[in-house]
C-alpha cells in the first residue's frame, strides 16, 4: 500500500482530469504522449457540434478510448457512439469522421507512431 504523500510519477502516468481542467486550448487536439517513438496517443476534445471531418487514414489502425461526454463516430458509413469507458477499432484504411453529440466531448487517439497529426475542425453549419 502506497503512503498517501506519496505521489505517482507524471514521467510515466497522467491524470486525464487535470489534464482536461488545465489546457488552454479547448478544440482539437489538447495533449499528446511525447515520451515515446513507437506509440502515438493524443487527448482530443471538442464542444457540440465539432469534430474531425470525414477522412481516410490509409496509415495506421486507430483505437478510440472515450473519455468523456458523447459522440458519434461514423466509420465507413456505420454510426458508433462513444463516451467514457467505451473504445472503438477504425481499421487502417476505414473512411471516418467524428462529431460532438454534447459538451466537452473527449477521447484518447492510440495508434502506430507516424507523422503528426493534423485535424480539421468539422462544424454542422460547414455541411
Amino acid at each position: 500500500m502506497r503512503n498517501e504523500n506519496e505521489r505517482l510519477s507524471t514521467e510515466y502516468s497522467a491524470t486525464i482530469a487535470e489534464i482536461l481542467a488545465s489546457t488552454e486550448v479547448r478544440k482539437g487536439v489538447i495533449w499528446s504522449l511525447q515520451e515515446s517513438s513507437d506509440l502515438n496517443v493524443n487527448l482530443v476534445l471538442f464542444t457540440e457540434g465539432e469534430g474531425v471531418g470525414d477522412h481516410v487514414n490509409d496509415e495506421v489502425d486507430v483505437l478510440l478510448v472515450g473519455v468523456s461526454g458523447s459522440g458519434e463516430v461514423l466509420i465507413n458509413g456505420t454510426l458508433n457512439c462513444l463516451s467514457g469507458g467505451t473504445l472503438i477499432f477504425i481499421p487502417k484504411g476505414a473512411r471516418r469522421s467524428t462529431r460532438s453529440i454534447s459538451a466537452d466531448f473527449a477521447y484518447l487517439t492510440v495508434h502506430q507512431r507516424r507523422s503528426p497529426l493534423k485535424i480539421r475542425v468539422a462544424r454542422r453549419d460547414q455541411e
